[in-house]
């Protein structure tokens, strides 16, 4: 069979010369169609009107769209051009990655169009979710996951955020195409995209310095995220909180309390808001207290490598920086004072935008002497 189909078939050579060398001969990679002459058990025999002899062999014959036990003579079909021509000189073809190729164009026809699909979560791991789209698995990312699937896990617990993951395998979500990249074969979609065309319009009608209301959804280590309004979510930064320091959200809020926040920012899909913006600032009561030049007695509550913070009051606390500890040169904060002990400092500088007192026990020190005269 393979002896007759070769000798019947025109070399490329000769077609070119019968066609006065104007025929355009297929090159690896092409996709082209054919009509079906003989099926065999591990080989395929195509024509290629104009051109010549197709062959299909071996693992090349498999393809999703081609059944080989259904094939016939007279069927139309499309192959990949593997070589443009083999030893017997016929066009060597594949099935399979013609499959492959038609598979990616479906794919990114989906993502120009911006189609919304849905799809099951077939595994999950830490980074996020595996899906399977025309046979082809992708990837969701965290980061793309929309806000009701998005996994609020306290400190970022890796362990329990992936116990969340976990608990998706089986459904059905709605995505976005968002990357399909058939060289990489790298296929990723997206969640949260496809919400972003009525979020991005809800977003449209707020306006920085609006007042809104929701509860907490969320806490982290790095603050509290919001939900309000219709489907809005924003985040409360733990500076964001409250006037005073905090070392924890959680030491504050809880998920599903309601609380009321002022916007602060909007970054294409994100929202800032703060809580302590609507609360009085005691620190601009407490500081009326103070001047610069006064002498003061503090309790020193953190010691860093370029200073040492003390406490004034319950709302006002202040920054030795090291070259106003010690008037001795070479001395590391920790050498010259300790968390807990409590000594006068001088006020010299009162920043009241930025909260800011900076305090000098090395001016204490040096005046100590005179006043004891």
């Amino acid at each position: 069979m393979s002896n007759t189909a070769t000798m019947d078939a025109k070399t490329m050579q000769e077609l070119l010369a019968a066609d006065g060398g104007e025929i355009k001969v297929p090159k690896a990679g092409d996709v082209i169609e054919g009509t079906v002459l003989t099926v065999a058990k591990n080989e395929v025999y195509v024509d290629i009107e104009g051109i010549g002899l197709g062959v299909v062999r071996g693992r090349e014959l498999y393809d999703e769209s081609v059944r080989l036990g259904q094939l016939k003579a007279g069927d139309t079909v499309l192959a990949q051009v593997l070589e443009p021509e083999n030893k017997d000189g016929n066009i060597e073809l594949s099935f399979r990655a013609a499959g492959q190729e038609r598979v990616w164009q479906t794919l990114a026809e989906r993502l120009k169009a911006k189609e919304i699909i849905q799809t099951k979560i077939i595994e999950a791991n830490k980074g996020g979710l595996m899906v399977e789209l025309n046979g082809v698995v992708g990837f969701l990312p965290v980061s793309q996951l929309a806000t009701e699937h998005y996994p609020r896990v306290e400190e970022g617990d890796k362990n329990k955020i992936l116990e969340i993951l976990k608990s998706y395998v089986g459904q059905t979500f709605d995505v976005q195409i968002i990357t399909a990249d058939p060289q990489e074969e790298k296929l990723i979609v997206s969640e949260k995209a496809v919400g972003e065309g009525a979020l991005r319009e809800k977003m449209g009608k707020l306006h920085i310095g609006d007042v809104v209301e929701g509860e907490v959804s969320g806490i982290v280590d790095f603050g509290i995220f919001m939900k309000f309004g219709e489907g809005l979510e924003g985040l409360v930064h733990i500076s964001e909180l409250a006037w005073s320091r905090i070392e924890h959200p959680k030491d504050l809020y809880k998920v599903s309390q309601k609380v009321q926040a002022q916007i602060i920012s909007i970054d294409r899909d994100r929202i800032s808001l703060s809580i302590k913006r609507l609360l009085a600032d005691p620190w601009l009561e407490s500081i009326k207290k103070y001047q610069v030049g006064q002498i003061v007695t503090g309790k020193i509550t953190k010691v860093t490598p370029y200073g040492a913070f003390v406490e004034l009051d319950p709302e006002i606390s202040g920054l030795v920086h090291s070259v106003e500890l010690s008037a001795e040169e070479g001395k590391e904060p920790g050498e010259i004072v300790a968390v807990g002990d409590e000594k006068q400092f001088k006020i010299i500088s009162i920043d009241p935008a930025d909260h800011r007192l900076g305090l000098s026990l090395r001016a204490v020190i040096a005046s100590a002497p005179a006043e004891a005269k």
